[in-house]
């Protein structure tokens, strides 16, 4: 199982990622979210392919289009999280934390 955290920033609502795969890469997941939009991504993306996720384009995957429709900010990191959070539970990565600084 993998479990991701999301501080996203200044929107200051935080989202939490847990996703366990099957032996067939299936992974499915439970997003909780202070987010209104990313509760609605929540809804849709229940599960995804491990394999067929991470061999699309980035427009291409399930995750981004689903965030596209939840109606997620461009720059969201929350999508990126969650195909983190696949890779990891599938075991096709291993964890490690991803940082983001913005400085100006």
């Amino acid at each position: 199982m993998a479990r991701v955290e999301v501080s996203p920033g200044v929107c200051g609502l935080k989202t939490t990622i847990l996703a366990q795969a099957d032996d067939m890469y299936d992974v499915a997941m439970e997003i909780v979210s202070e987010c209104e939009r990313v509760q609605r991504l929540a809804e849709e993306l229940v599960s995804v392919s491990a394999l067929s996720e991470l061999r699309q384009a980035l427009p291409e995957t399930a995750v981004y289009q689903a965030a596209g429709r939840a109606g997620l900010h461009v720059s969201c990191p929350v999508p990126s999280a969650v195909l983190k959070a696949v890779e990891v539970a599938a075991g096709l990565a291993l964890p490690a934390d991803v940082q983001i600084v913005i400085r100006r």
